[in-house]
C-alpha cells in the first residue's frame, strides 16, 4: 500500500482500504467533519457535469457565463456552510458551500471538490476522500 491508502484505511482502523458503501461512507463524513478546516476555500477540480458542454463540448463560452451566474462552476470559490448528514453510494458525501463572490448558496458532491490552498492539510483530507470514492466503488 502507498501513504495515500494507508491514510483512508486508518480512517476506518483498518489494514486495507474499504470499498464504498453506507457504512464507510457515514464513517469518513465524521472523520471530514471533524479535520477540515472549515476556513478554507474550496473550489472544483475540474469542470462540473453541467459544464462539459460549454468547457469541452460545443456549447458557447457567452451561455456559460450566463449560466455561472445562477448555478456552481468549478471556477468559482466557496466556504464552507456544513454537510449533509446522509452521505449516498452514488453522490458520495454533500458539502454545503456559498460562493464568495456572490454569496449564492449549493450543495455539491464533495469528491467535485479540492481545497485551494495545497498547503493547508485539508487539501490532503478532500484528496484522499475523492481518491477513494472514486476508485473503490
Amino acid at each position: 500500500m502507498d501513504n495515500q491508502e494507508k491514510r483512508i484505511a486508518s480512517i476506518f482502523g483498518m489494514d486495507e482500504v474499504p470499498e464504498v458503501g453506507d457504512e464507510t461512507l457515514t464513517t469518513y463524513l465524521h472523520y471530514i467533519k471533524e479535520n477540515i478546516d472549515t476556513t478554507c476555500e474550496i473550489s472544483g477540480i475540474e469542470d462540473f457535469e453541467w459544464e462539459e458542454y460549454y468547457i469541452i463540448g460545443p456549447g458557447s463560452k457567452r451561455e456559460h457565463e450566463k449560466l455561472r451566474k445562477t448555478r456552481p462552476s468549478f471556477m468559482d470559490t466557496y466556504k464552507i456552510i456544513g454537510f449533509d448528514d446522509e452521505p449516498d453510494e452514488d453522490y458520495g458525501i454533500h458539502i454545503n458551500l456559498r460562493r464568495i463572490s456572490d454569496r449564492k448558496k449549493f450543495t455539491l458532491p464533495l469528491a467535485d471538490l479540492e481545497v485551494t490552498d495545497k498547503n493547508n492539510p485539508s487539501h490532503q483530507l478532500l484528496d484522499d476522500f475523492s481518491v477513494w470514492f472514486v476508485n473503490w466503488r
